[in-house]
């Protein structure tokens, strides 16, 4: 039986998974759908694979992911025509997301054998007669699942770290987005000269729930705060340890001295971009009595001008089933008293929804509590800086979040509850290789980029290794009762005042 083809809908037919883009329903690829079998058959091959990669050592495989990093340099503008076919993305998003993700191959690249490799780490008093050595071994396997929001930045930064740190990897796509990871794994294979060290195994939730079971070392999501829970139940099962990056309802503070229309700028582009399906897009506002009128009026007139449409600034919203959250997320906050001073519940006009900025909702609304994913924003007026910084993290996520100010922007920031903040911009740390991403509470636990990022993927391999005679003579039964007082002496002098 043929499939019915809903624009967007991932579905399967005859064994395949057939992806359309959501906009237009033209068909961007099917691909085979992988069985319990197949994952488990491809984790074996990654294991063997990984025996070679992780042979190649820190030079080695900096060679390659080097070559693949130029291989998308190169190929940029194909790879973005194919996230706007797959699934409506805007080109120049894409391209902006696609060069993060070079970025990000390129520093795990360089900084992998000076973050994981052997070093030596400083005795103490007990064991001063050995030296210490430290180095962070791989896993073998990993198992990365990915979003379909940013199908090639957000994978990446979990399989690139995991590359360079030595691992293989299996990576279970999206159902949204199944043709551009094939294209990721595709130009990955041809530096490698074929061998399984990245592999892709499509399908639905059940082929996720597959390899978290297949034995892999560890598991990186991306997703909802729903599915993470999930991943992690399932990965419990083997005692595999997981890596989640969830759900987020991001706030931006506007501070009293800030540039408005630098905040007004930066808030329409966090919260708009990629049609405000963001896992650390803006989606609430919390502005200062004094400069509240001005800076609402400021977001209007910018986000006003954006183009909707399959040309325009803000494109399709990629998951069908999203419109409906949006919609019940606007009608619900109009209905409670809020105020639509842009777009509004009549914006929804599937597959599109037009920009909106909503004022006066309460606090418990869904709206404010819920993660909404689409180009909306609430706006609040707040008494001050601290009443802002309680409101922004009154919710169960805690990803990222922005403040605009001069005096106190750096010291508002740190309280923001949250594993990340940007001070006059918005989302710009997802961009800085050399930072971690991750979050805490809903959005979840662990760390992609920079050094933290690099040792997610490797186990830490402690070693102690004699270097002369025991002067404290501790670890062993043959101590005498006078080189116990002498210890006890020693210990006293030094850490007993």
């Amino acid at each position: 039986m043929t499939a019915v083809r809903v624009p967007g809908v991932p579905v399967i037919d005859n064994g395949e998974l057939l992806s359309t883009n959501p906009a237009t329903g033209a068909e961007a690829g099917r691909f085979p759908v992988a069985g319990p079998a197949d994952v488990a058959a491809a984790v074996e091959r990654g294991r063997q694979a990984a025996q070679w990669w992780s042979s190649l050592g820190f030079a080695g495989r900096q060679a390659r992911l080097l070559r693949w990093r130029a291989a998308l340099a190169n190929r940029l503008t194909e790879l973005a025509e194919l996230c706007r076919l797959e699934g409506g993305k805007p080109v120049a998003d894409a391209v902006i997301e696609i060069a993060s993700a070079i970025d990000h191959i390129d520093w795990a690249a360089h900084n992998a054998r000076r973050v994981l490799g052997h070093r030596k780490v400083r005795s103490r008093l007990l064991v001063a007669e050995f030296s210490g050595h430290l180095e962070y071994q791989p896993y073998g396997v990993v198992g990365v699942i990915g979003p379909w929001n940013y199908p090639v930045l957000t994978p990446l930064g979990s399989i690139a770290y995991a590359l360079s740190a030595g691992n293989a990897v299996v990576f279970k796509p999206s159902e949204y987005t199944p043709a551009v990871s094939q294209w990721l794994v595709d130009s990955f294979t041809e530096v490698v000269d074929g061998r399984p060290v990245l592999q892709v195994v499509h399908g639905l939730g059940d082929v996720g729930a597959a390899l978290c079971r297949a034995g892999v070392g560890k598991v990186a999501f991306t997703g909802s705060t729903a599915t993470a829970k999930k991943v992690m139940a399932a990965c419990a099962e083997t005692l595999t340890p997981v890596l989640l990056e969830a759900g987020g309802k991001d706030a931006m503070i506007v501070d009293a001295d800030a540039d408005l229309d630098a905040a007004a700028q930066a808030c329409v582009w966090g919260a708009l971009t990629n049609a405000g399906q963001t896992c650390i897009g803006i989606e609430r506002a919390y502005a200062v009595e004094p400069v509240y009128d001005a800076f609402v009026a400021k977001v209007v007139e910018k986000a006003g001008r954006l183009t909707v449409g399959e040309d325009g600034e803000i494109g399709p919203i990629t998951m069908p089933g999203q419109i409906e959250i949006i919609r019940r997320h606007l009608e619900d906050a109009v209905a409670r008293g809020g105020r639509a001073v842009l777009g509004g519940p009549e914006a929804v006009r599937p597959p599109y929804v037009h920009p909106t900025v909503l004022v006066d909702v309460p606090e418990d609304a869904a709206a404010v509590r819920e993660e909404t994913f689409g180009p909306t924003l609430t706006i609040r007026r707040v008494r001050d800086a601290d009443e802002a910084v309680a409101l922004a993290n009154a919710v169960r996520y805690g990803l990222g979040g922005s403040v605009f100010g001069r005096r106190r922007a750096l010291a508002i920031a740190r309280q923001l509850r949250g594993g990340m903040a940007a001070v006059n911009s918005t989302l710009t740390f997802v961009g800085m290789s050399t930072l971690p991403f991750g979050g805490v509470g809903d959005s979840g636990f662990g760390r992609i980029h920079g050094d933290d990022g690099l040792r997610e993927f490797g186990r830490a391999k402690a070693i102690t290794r004699r270097r002369g005679p025991s002067l404290l003579p501790a670890m062993t039964f043959e101590r005498s009762p006078a080189q116990v007082a002498r210890i006890v002496a020693i210990v006293r002098r030094l850490y007993g005042r």
